[in-house]
């Protein structure tokens, strides 16, 4: 009967103190909250929003620069044309400069055909921003046809 009440001699019991570990667990998450990268890192890329449907589209085709990047009919190198107009992989970067020397928005969008790898488009956007262009969009074909 002593011993069911708590005054018998049972000897010391190891119960854990779980209260430090609890601590020493909080301290590491708030120290991996604050070590983990807020931002992801990779190329910067804005894709142009249609207009809404009520709206006049603005003509701004003058200010506007568009690299389209065109798969070519018996392989080789894709074909690009800056505003319709014929451009060469090894003038690109210098047409580029020239385009957006006398301008403060440097901004410019890459229009690339579906069939053709991303890594060709890439490249358009490095030598872009090789040239000094700040901002690279990207037009799909989706987003040309309003929607």
């Amino acid at each position: 009967m002593a011993m069911a009440m708590g005054g018998g001699k049972s000897g010391p019991t190891a119960d854990i103190n779980v209260t430090p570990m609890i601590d020493v667990l909080l301290v590491l998450i708030i120290i991996f909250m604050v070590i983990s990268p807020r931002t992801p890192l990779g190329l910067e890329a804005q894709v142009p929003q249609p207009p809404p449907p009520n709206q006049q589209q603005q003509k701004q085709l003058d200010r506007t620069i568009i690299v389209s990047v065109k798969a070519p009919q018996g392989g080789g190198k894709p074909i690009l044309k800056i505003n319709q107009e014929d451009a060469t992989w090894e003038n690109l970067q210098d047409q580029l400069q020239k385009i957006f020397a006398g301008r403060q928005e440097k901004v410019m969008f890459v229009k690339g055909d579906e069939s053709l790898n991303f890594s060709d488009v890439a490249q358009v956007i490095d030598i872009a921003h090789a040239a000094g262009v700040d901002k690279v969009g990207l037009i799909t074909a989706k987003i040309e046809q309003g929607g």
